[in-house]
């Protein structure tokens, strides 16, 4: 429906997604009326809304036949996205997750608004672990909906029975939504497909194969009730609301979760046969602090912070931005160079792509030689002291130099053609 630009907003001073309208949907046609209304809509819906789960809406404006929205710029990549990449949520992430998602519907819901299109394309992850929900363009506004009960909107594999069947609908939807969400999380796909026609009858008549019995799925049979409850077909039936669903899946876990899921994971429980993670106020495992390591982040002592960089950068050319608190949560569960690798590799699931993966990582991997985390020991004959590789060789400030000079002939993108240099000479 448009166009969404990265911008800089020169009087607060801040990058901004500056959201605009197709002039084509303002041609004063009654289908243009619309979509233009939903676009109003969508500032004023997440514009009333001010919750860190959410992302925040600035302005909303109009000038010549262009109309916009300012909103929040989140670096981060959709659910979906990393979906797609085949990006395997674990039993530890799932619930922090979903804790965040729950506590920004609840906000929403406490402000009279229902999201109603709640699905991975619409949930963005930042590289720290935090959530946001985006896109309230079918919002509906409890004291001014701008659709009426009997229409039917939103995406069908995540619609709820009543949005099918036209009755009557409340903020249920969302907890539906959030259902189906947590059911693909786990699976890997939603629990119905088909037809629009197939789906329908399947969403309205059956009830979904519990997560559990899921082929591949391997889940605790834990999360079979709360889906149970959060895909009944009677929205009576259903948890009343997302902090109820928060509580059931908390109570389920069984085990404290922080509220910033990936980040807590960097965390090890002093239960190591817990495969939940506890918060990250809980003390870290013996010899293992954290600390700061420029472009990654925070990170974990006793690892050569250069050994950390690469793998991020190599990684990230599978799962994007998520590869961050991946390395941070391999490197807190391994203690040689070649262990967190093989860690690593086991987020990239095309055979292809992980073969190459581990190709590029033997030459730092081969450091290790057992010697302990981030440990830089040759074992090679004829080798005095610790031997370095060439490219961990390389300096911050070499790095940016190389990268400053670089900028000159093709701009910002030698930022990531420096990274990927470096990772590979």
């Amino acid at each position: 429906m448009g166009v969404v630009y990265k911008a800089f907003d020169p009087d607060i001073r801040r990058d901004v997604a500056l959201k605009t309208i197709r002039s084509q949907l303002t041609d004063g046609s009654d289908f243009a009326a619309t979509i233009a209304a939903r676009f109003r809509n969508e500032a004023q819906a997440a514009g009333r809304l001010a919750h860190p789960g959410i992302v925040g809406v600035y302005e909303y404006g109009e000038d010549g036949h262009v109309a916009y929205i300012a909103m929040e710029f989140v670096e981060g990549e959709s659910i979906a996205r990393l979906m797609a990449r085949q990006v395997r949520f674990t039993d530890a992430d799932i619930p922090g997750l979903m804790s965040q998602l729950l506590d920004g519907l609840g906000h929403a819901h406490a402000q009279g608004v229902w999201h109603r299109d709640i699905k991975p394309a619409n949930i963005i992850l930042t590289s720290a672990g935090r959530l946001k929900v985006a896109d309230f363009g079918i919002a509906r506004i409890e004291d001014a909906g701008l659709t009426q009960t009997h229409m039917s909107i939103g995406t069908p594999s995540y619609m709820a029975p009543e949005q099918f069947l036209g009755t009557a609908i409340d903020s249920r939807v969302d907890v539906y939504g959030a259902g189906v969400l947590l059911y693909v999380m786990l699976t890997g796909k939603p629990p119905f497909t088909g037809s629009n026609d197939s789906l329908m009858y399947k969403v309205v008549h059956e009830m979904p194969l519990p997560p559990s019995q899921v082929e591949g799925a391997q889940r605790p049979s834990f999360y079979d009730p709360i889906i149970a409850k959060a895909l009944a077909k009677d929205p009576e039936a259903r948890f009343p609301n997302a902090m109820a669903f928060k509580q059931a899946l908390l109570a389920a876990v069984g085990q404290p979760v922080g509220d910033v899921a990936w980040d807590a994971t960097v965390v090890r429980s002093p239960n190591r046969s817990s495969p939940f993670i506890a918060p990250a106020a809980s003390p870290t495992s013996p010899g293992r602090t954290e600390g700061t390591a420029g472009s990654t982040g925070t990170m974990l002592q006793g690892w050569d912070r250069t050994v950390l960089a690469q793998a991020q950068t190599m990684l990230a050319h599978y799962v994007g931005p998520l590869a961050t608190v991946l390395v941070k949560r391999a490197a807190s569960e391994c203690d040689s160079t070649s262990a967190l690798f093989a860690k690593l590799a086991e987020q990239v699931t095309d055979p292809v792509a992980r073969r190459a993966f581990l190709g590029k990582a033997e030459p730092l991997g081969q450091l290790s030689s057992g010697t302990g985390a981030g440990a830089t020991h040759a074992s090679g004959p004829g080798t005095a002291g610790t031997a370095v590789a060439p490219s961990l060789a390389l300096s911050e400030a070499t790095l940016e130099r190389a990268q400053r000079l670089l900028a000159g002939h093709i701009g910002p993108i030698a930022k990531i053609v420096v990274k990927k240099a470096a990772a590979q000479s």
